[in-house]
């Protein structure tokens, strides 16, 4: 049987969401299929915004229609109708069938949103009872002093008490920060001693919503603006009434502008305003009363193109809209990144996992899903922070993700280009890099030392002093530089520039490893319930069987360090003895080199893939082999063969794949793909900081 948490509140606005991402990170990194739940819903046919959140995140494969109990219309009517009994048997039924799914289920609970909100809290206790769920009670610190917080606590606990609750620990979220500490220290005075109290302090970014949310909210057309634009905060809002110089003078940095659709005046200076070095950036523009600009107008914004500046219509006036965007918080949605990485930042900071997995005690399982893997990597990188730096610091991937990084605190990072420009782009794309190192290699200090450095590397090759210096001034060379003076402890690029360019100062500058002729690569092939390691399919063409031996070791030392136990398939055409020809002799010697330069590694080959993966076709072919059936490590004997393989297990198989992660270099420089994503960057960082704790010296 499943176990279950049930997180509930006592009241709106205490943040909930905050606590249900933060729980269900948490055990995406263990060896277990979470499910989600919600006892109560508002629509029965479109999920509320922490359902789509959990379901897009975590890639939960259910119908919708498992993830809930009922709907807010219906328990209102059984419990108008005394039928409560009915309704909790309700809620335990499809309760129930999810858990046969799953090995552990967070439940988020009501919202106070519905018409019976003054009884939610009872039922909330009452449905946490009967689905046997540890409760997690969340209590608001929004608006409250110290004492107010922990009045608020004393009052959950004693009606959890009262209602013989099982209490897994408490949560005091979106508390002033500046009073965190001092709810921490009398939560320990109130509490019980065996149960863990955390205190979230508020997050800004999250009280405040999105043009994107309000347009949602409202129910607003969107007439221009490209989609990232609108997931900036509104920090405050203006209403436009008076000429256009004197609102001119009332713009702050994240104004939101509602002004009827008919005062061009006020669109086109709003428009201009954002693009001007003299004004501050705004969130967006609210038309009123259902009113669009004049065709001229219109076409004027239609030629900006993406503009970065979202404008909407909606129909109220503007009194009414004024009025219902004040009303409105920040809401944390799928479709906002930098929202998540900044809840799940604070949650892993303020909230101990180890301490609330130890009292789960939930059960083990051998699954991996790609999602445990990310979990996992993301962990380990920051449970010893490296230095990273990132040479192609203008282009807004890298940008997105650094914030990302930043927020979940992964990797310290070094940012290379010209300042001015990266901090143009970050104010547009309304995010912040502020403790973030920036460094333009054409003005750097270092730049010198770095030239004179690889010129004595590197005279012996026939290149001069200016050569050199003309070098340093590409941020490939010059990130690379860095690492190998230690002044960072790995490098990743690739989202713009070409594999060569990534990884061809690494070969002259770093070098390969002593004992290690080759420079490799693998790909971490992540697959429904378990992850394997392809290599070579990024970098050598046609390795020699030496070779072929180095880039199954490396791989196998990579498995290692990122908790795979390496069974080495070495692949070909055939089988064991039963084949010949160059290519498989190549495989089958490779295979000798390998086994003799590391007798502890469990290596096999040549062999078939599905030789390698099939336990039944094994026992055919390869009878009593360790690895024959159970491959984890699969070395393939060229880059064509390689190549196409883990695209086609890719695209089949539905696997993310992580990489190409280079192994055999002195210090860690991943290439990334120039299709990548952010989610792939943000990976391929830890990645790379994992490799560089794997390597030892100082953090």
């Amino acid at each position: 049987m499943s176990q279950g948490i049930y997180i509930t509140s006592a009241e709106p606005g205490s943040g909930k969401s905050v606590v249900v991402l933060g729980i269900m990170e948490m055990l995406a990194g263990q060896r277990g299929k979470a499910g989600f739940f919600r006892p109560v819903v508002r629509d029965e046919r479109t999920p509320d915004n922490i359902t789509s959140l959990v379901i897009r995140r975590y890639g939960l494969k259910v119908p919708y229609e498992m993830l809930y109990g009922c709907s807010y219309d219906v328990a209102r009517d059984m419990i108008v109708r005394d039928r409560i009994e009915d309704l909790l048997k309700l809620i335990l039924e499809k309760y129930k069938a999810l858990e046969g799914e799953c090995d552990l289920i967070v439940c988020a609970g009501s919202d106070y949103t519905g018409p019976a909100a003054a009884l939610e809290l009872d039922l909330n206790v009452a449905i946490a009872n009967n689905l046997g769920c540890a409760v997690l009670p969340v209590v608001k610190g929004y608006g409250r002093d110290a004492m107010q917080v922990v009045g608020a606590v004393q009052g959950f606990l004693e009606l959890l008490e009262q209602r013989k609750c099982d209490l897994l620990a408490l949560v005091a979220n979106r508390v002033q920060p500046s009073l965190a500490d001092a709810v921490a220290a009398e939560l320990r005075g109130v509490m019980p001693a065996d149960i863990p109290a955390y205190v979230l302090p508020e997050i800004p970014v999250l009280e405040k919503p999105t043009g994107g949310e309000i347009a949602s909210a409202l129910g607003a057309e969107r007439l221009s603006g490209h989609e990232e634009s609108f997931i900036r905060e509104v920090r405050n809002f203006k209403v436009a009434a008076m000429e256009l110089p004197h609102y001119l003078d009332r713009i702050e940095e994240g104004s939101l502008i509602i002004v009827p659709g008919d005062r061009s005046d006020i669109i086109l200076g709003s428009l201009l305003a954002d693009a001007s070095k003299t004004y501050p950036h705004i969130a967006g523009v609210v038309l009123t009363g259902g009113l669009k600009p004049a065709p001229q107008v219109e076409r004027l914004i239609e030629g900006l193109g993406d503009s970065p500046v979202p404008v909407i219509v909606v129909q109220t006036d503007t009194y009414t809209t004024a009025l219902n965007v004040s009303s409105l918080e920040g809401v944390l949605s799928p479709d906002n990144a930098r929202k998540i990485a900044a809840a799940l930042g604070m949650a892993e900071a303020k909230m101990n996992s180890a301490e609330l997995m130890k009292r789960l005690s939930a059960a083990g399982s051998t699954r991996v899903t790609p999602l445990m893997f990310e979990y996992e990597i993301i962990q380990r990188a920051k449970s010893e922070r490296r230095h990273i730096v990132l040479p192609e610091g203008t282009e807004e991937r890298i940008l997105r993700s650094a914030e990302i990084l930043r927020m979940r605190k992964v990797a310290d990072l070094t940012l290379l280009g010209n300042e001015e420009e990266i901090r143009k782009k970050t104010a547009a794309l309304g995010i912040s890099l502020a403790d973030v190192s920036m460094i333009d290699p054409m003005t750097s200090a270092r730049r010198n030392v770095y030239s004179e450095a690889y010129y004595e590397l590197r005279k012996h090759k026939g290149i001069s002093q200016q050569m050199a210096f003309d070098a340093m001034a590409d941020v490939s060379y010059f990130g690379t530089m860095m690492v190998h003076f230690g002044e960072a402890d790995g490098m990743v690029s690739g989202s713009v520039h070409t594999t060569q360019h990534t990884i061809r100062p690494a070969f002259e500058i770093i070098k390969t490893r002593p004992g290690c002729s080759i420079v490799s690569s693998v790909f971490l092939m992540c697959l429904a319930d378990h992850v394997l390691v392809f290599g070579d399919c990024a970098v050598n063409p046609d390795p020699t069987p030496e070779q072929l031996a180095d880039i199954a070791i490396s791989s196998a030392e990579t498995a290692r360090m990122f908790g795979i136990d390496p069974l080495i398939a070495m692949l070909s055409y055939s089988t064991g003895e039963s084949g010949k020809g160059a290519e498989v002799d190549k495989v089958r010697e490779a295979a000798k080199i390998a086994k003799g330069r590391r007798p502890d590694l469990k290596i096999e080959g040549p062999i078939q893939y599905d030789a390698a993966v099939d336990a039944g076709v094994a026992k055919t072919k390869l009878p009593g082999s360790e690895v024959a059936g159970h491959a984890t490590v699969f070395i393939f004997p060229d880059l064509n063969t390689g190549n196409n393989t883990y695209k086609a297990v890719q695209r089949s198989a539905n696997a993310v794949a992580v990489g190409p992660i280079l192994q055999g270099l002195n210090k860690p420089v991943n290439d990334l793909s120039r299709g990548c994503t952010v989610t792939d960057i943000v990976n391929t960082v830890a990645i790379t900081a994992i490799q560089a704790q794997a390597k030892g010296g100082p953090a």
